[in-house]
């Protein structure tokens, strides 16, 4: 078929009439089914569920120097757990602390923290005037919603296939001291799949902040998450290259085997300079006295180090891999050259970014929505939910099983295309 664009007005209204009675056809069937949400499908958990021997009550639960891991005490992590997410952040074991089961739980102490004390000794944020972060688009939308429920403003920076714009950052950073952070899901991003380029991480660690207290917040959440053994994307190390640039301080490095092991029951961790970690020591000393080392001996003993976490990810690549490329495939097929929507083809990570015309977003999620499918409401993936261009929709394949995402992915389709007919005829 022709695009979209270049049918006379009787040839949409006739193409409209045809989508219409598929559409109706699929709302008949009563379909229940939930795209929403980057969750692991039941048979990735099940290949984790051997972690769950490897504690026995007659087991040893001492760590490598001794402590009883059933006790308190170790505030910044077993020794032995504190290597493996170091060997997963690829940073030193004194160069991070490991916290509970939640990366984003300590992106938002952090944040907090920050409001009402200050980092390292300067103003807490919610004595100043204004307070701002940037928010590379689309993005993460819970990062959106720790900024949002402090009142930090937040300003949209567009992604390109190489990271943020980085002249914009630049340029931000650089003269506004109000601007006290950025979000970065740096590989495999959050919706779109991108890796950061060696240029776009080498400018971040050269980033000269008008703030004293402006911190990249690197949520490197999918650092082990490739989809193929043969094309995995490369990511620098960035506090190496803050450390070579002279700033060392810049950068907060945060890690968890959520999408690994068991969601909401795994183990997170944040790498960053001496000072810093100094400085959620601080704060760690009066909110606990230590986490769960019963969870990072569970994790240590199962994975044992970093080639047991790549031999398990290979598992998880092998059960979600035709599940994207059933959607890739899919969407080339029966949307390929009508000029109605563009998709991402990740190499890793849990997302495909979809854009639509501009103006469609919302439609066709409402329409989804109504025949039956669920997906991460249009709009989630920028600040405050509002996409100015309301094209963008985030497709998570991984949770559904392969019969139910081909279902739902040709229900998307078709919404895809009614909406599109929709906005071209009025």
């Amino acid at each position: 078929m022709k695009p979209y664009a270049e049918l006379t007005r009787e040839e949409l209204l006739n193409l409209k009439a045809e989508l219409d009675r598929k559409y109706d056809d699929i709302k008949a069937k009563g379909l229940s089914l939930d795209m929403s949400r980057g969750k692991p499908a039941t048979d990735q958990l099940d290949i984790s569920m051997d972690m769950m021997d490897v504690l026995h009550g007659n087991a040893d639960l001492s760590c490598e120097t001794g402590v009883d891991c059933r006790n308190y005490g170790v505030i910044d992590g077993i020794p032995e757990a504190k290597r493996l997410l170091g060997e997963i952040s690829e940073v030193e074991p004194e160069d991070i602390i490991i916290f509970g089961n939640s990366s984003l739980n300590v992106m938002f102490d952090s944040i907090a923290r920050s409001m009402t004390h200050g980092v390292m000794g300067n103003t807490p944020w919610c004595k100043l005037d204004k307070v701002k972060f940037l928010c590379p688009v689309p993005g993460y939308d819970r990062h959106f919603k720790i900024t949002e429920f402090f009142g930090i403003e937040m300003i949209n920076v567009p992604m390109t296939p190489t990271g943020p714009d980085m002249d914009m950052v630049e340029e931000l950073v650089s003269s506004d001291d109000a601007i006290k952070g950025i979000w970065c899901v740096p590989k495999y991003s959050n919706p779109q799949g991108i890796t950061y380029s060696k240029e776009t991480c080498e400018r971040f660690a050269r980033l000269k902040p008008a703030a004293p207290d402006f911190r990249i917040y690197w949520d490197n959440a999918y650092s082990v998450h490739h989809l193929y053994g043969y094309h995995q994307d490369f990511l620098l190390e960035i506090l190496a290259e803050c450390r070579k640039a002279g700033n060392p301080d810049i950068v907060y490095k945060f890690t968890s085997t959520s999408k690994i092991s068991f969601p909401g029951s795994g183990i997170a961790a944040v790498a960053a300079s001496k000072a810093n970690l100094d400085d959620f020591r601080k704060y760690m000393r009066i909110q606990t006295i230590g986490h769960d080392k019963l969870n990072q001996l569970r994790h240590v003993r199962f994975f044992k180090n970093l080639d047991g976490i790549h031999e398990h990810m290979l598992k998880h690549a092998d059960l979600i891999r035709p599940k994207f490329e059933m959607v890739e495939e899919l969407l080339s097929k029966e949307l390929g050259g009508l000029g109605i929507g563009e998709w991402t083809k990740p190499y890793g990570g849990y997302f495909i970014s979809f854009d639509s015309m501009d103006g469609c977003a919302k439609r066709i999620v409402e329409l989804a929505k109504e025949a039956g499918v669920i997906m991460t409401e249009a709009g989630a993936t920028f600040p405050y939910g509002k996409d100015p261009r309301d094209r963008n929709i985030r497709i998570a394949p991984t949770f559904p099983t392969l019969a139910e995402l081909e279902e739902a992915a040709k229900v998307f389709v078709v919404c895809v295309q009614k909406a599109s007919v929709e906005k071209l005829l009025s």
